[in-house]
């Protein structure tokens, strides 16, 4: 079992200990997990961290946009905009253009929860990435964005 890993029990053999599969999903799970305890000191889980960064970078959206861009199902994104707005973090309006519509933007709360919200996720990925030096750490985004970029 690695260091640091909660299950308990978990011991998977070394032949799947060498699979760049396997690794990646167990990368991906630490990173996971790390990411949701760091986001839940905020009270908020992932997608509400997702929501507001792509209002932040990609702008404003329709409420199908917004669920189109990040993948999320149209009646979860409904309760989770609902509870953003109640927050204070989102606003949805009317789209001019089209009435039946809301489009979706963040707020200035939204923007000030998102600042700190950078910062825990930015501790996560550093306590992620803590084993590594800071030239190994960039080499292995760079290496996982190319992989991940690279067409199936």
């Amino acid at each position: 079992m690695a260091a640091g890993d909660e299950r308990s029990g978990y011991n998977p053999p070394d032949r799947l200990r060498r699979l760049p599969s396997w690794l990646a999903s167990e990368l991906a799970h630490r990173g996971q997990a790390l990411v949701a305890e760091a986001l839940a000191q905020e009270g908020v889980r992932r997608q509400h961290f997702a929501v507001l960064t792509s209002l932040a970078e990609q702008g404003a959206a329709s409420q199908a946009d917004l669920g189109r861009r990040l993948s999320i199902d149209r009646s979860d994104l409904h309760a989770l905009l609902a509870e953003m707005e109640r927050d204070g973090l989102v606003a949805r309006v009317r789209d001019a253009a089209d009435r039946r519509r809301n489009v979706v933007t963040l707020t200035s709360a939204g923007e000030a929860a998102l600042a700190r919200l950078d910062e825990r996720v930015d501790s996560a990925q550093k306590a992620l990435l803590e084993p590594l030096s800071a030239t190994e750490r960039r080499k292995v985004i760079r290496l996982l964005e190319r992989v991940v970029s690279h067409p199936s």
